[in-house]
């Protein structure tokens, strides 16, 4: 019972787990707000409904990623304390500002919200909305300002065995953060767009009676949908690029490269022979890698052996190659997920283009069955950023093994790891079942979104 292996394993599973729901947070305030900025200068009544249905699901959605989201910062006291010691005058600062700025300002705006139907104006009540908006996106900002620091260190000191921070401005600044931000932000369109579209299909395969706020749902769905995964796959290669310069072990790995190459091959499928430092088995394309890193068919890009010489040089001795398979795969699934979300949002937007579109039953099941896509792509993504850093907690800084805590046990690391699983297990069991009564519903009902559960 390792307590580092058992601590890794919790952090992983709260953290997916939580990460089930903030995109769709992210994407459903952004899609709401639109909704009702459009009711609100229209006067279409159906744009009023489609706000207070999305509405419902996204608060069920909210609660729960707040519930999940919760026990994030209690793990960093308690099996990370090594790591909050050594960071925390860092890491706190936008922790801090998250909480009794951005999610305060979240929270109260939604509880306006909830309860502000047909006691303001459309125009006021639109505005409250994009404050919801607003207040969670911010959230995510301060979030992924603590986790770029992790990635990319910046506008800090070493004093006294710690990471002190000396310059906020570049910790706001960094430029790992206005590429990672910007990437979760349409990753949560996506999402956003692909459970609009699926449980709008699901409609049209049921044949609800009043299917015309679906049709619009259906429309704008695949609209954002389309958006989103476009800027999605635009900012990732971005991404990718910043990667090569400033992580390059983190690229080397995702593309299970293991020699230095100019102009470098890309893989298309691999086995991962890891002992031996090689592929057993590697189908590559000449040249592509270098042009994805590069932007042109020439370009070195390093591989992980030149690149672990160079890190044991800089750092000294160990090993500082990640799981290579683990990198390698979680890359292509993520990459793949997003071609075929890709594919079929833009099908999706062509038919959507009438006035009274209808789809045939083979295409409102591949819709539907869509939705699990953005939750594939986003999950896969963020296990290849965290697993293709290692050995780095924080790169550069202190390495995993350093950041676990030195007060607690094997047995206690095992019973949360398996308390928190069978906890988040059982709460995504209710979520769904919930998500399930509020979307089977049609937009008719004037009801008020969700007080008692709010």
């Amino acid at each position: 019972m390792d307590v580092l292996i058992l601590s890794r394993w919790q952090f992983a599973i709260t953290t997916v787990y939580h990460f089930f729901f903030v995109p769709i947070t992210l994407g459903l305030t952004v899609s709401i707000a639109i909704m009702e900025t459009i009711y609100a200068k229209t006067g279409d009544e159906d744009y009023r409904k489609m706000a207070k249905y999305w509405g419902n699901l996204f608060l069920i959605n909210f609660a729960i990623g707040v519930a999940t989201g919760i026990v994030q910062e209690f793990q960093f006291g308690m099996n990370w304390s090594e790591y909050a010691r050594f960071m925390g005058d860092i890491f706190g600062a936008p922790l801090a500002i998250e909480a009794l700025l951005a999610f305060y300002m979240e929270s109260t705006f939604i509880g306006v919200w909830i309860f502000g139907w047909n006691k303001f104006s459309p125009k006021a009540h639109a505005a409250l909305a994009w404050l919801v908006a607003l207040g969670s996106n911010l959230s995510a900002i301060w979030i992924l300002t603590a986790n770029s620091f992790m990635q990319e260190p910046v506008g800090y000191t070493l004093n006294n065995g710690r990471a002190e921070m000396v310059d906020f401005g570049a910790l706001i600044s960094n430029p790992h953060l206005w590429l990672q931000f910007p990437h979760v932000f349409t990753a949560g369109l996506t999402q956003a767009g692909f459970f609009i579209m699926g449980i709008s299909a699901w409609h049209f395969m049921k044949k609800t009676k009043n299917i015309q706020p679906f049709r619009k749902s259906m429309k704008f769905g695949a609209t954002i949908g389309l958006i989103g995964i476009v800027l999605v796959i635009t900012i990732g290669h971005f991404q990718a690029q910043h990667m090569v310069e400033h992580q390059p072990m983190k690229m080397a790995a995702g593309e299970a490269h293991w020699e230095t190459e100019n102009p470098a091959a890309l893989s298309i499928f691999a086995i991962v022979d890891q002992d031996n430092k090689r592929n057993s088995v590697d189908i590559r394309i000449p040249t592509l890698l270098s042009f994805l890193a590069y932007d042109s068919f020439e370009g070195e890009v390093r591989g992980i052996n030149d690149i672990q010489k160079e890190y044991e040089q800089k750092y000294g001795p160990g090993d500082y190659v990640p799981d290579v398979a683990t990198s390698y795969w979680m890359f292509r699934i993520m990459v793949g997920a997003g071609f075929l979300m890709l594919f079929i949002a833009f099908v999706a937007y062509i038919k959507t283009r009438k006035e009274n579109f209808e789809c045939k039953p083979a295409g409102l099941k591949l819709i539907f069955y869509s939705l699990g896509l953005p939750t594939i792509a986003i999950s896969t993504g963020w296990i290849f950023t965290e697993v293709a850093r290692q050995p780095w907690l924080v790169f550069g800084l202190m390495k995993t093994e350093q950041g676990v805590s030195k007060a607690v046990s094997g047995g206690e690391a095992l019973f949360t790891l398996l308390g928190f699983t069978l906890i988040y297990a059982i709460l995504i069991v209710f979520t769904v079942q919930l998500w399930k009564k509020y979307a089977k519903k049609d937009m008719d009902q004037d009801y008020e979104p969700l007080k008692s559960e709010a």
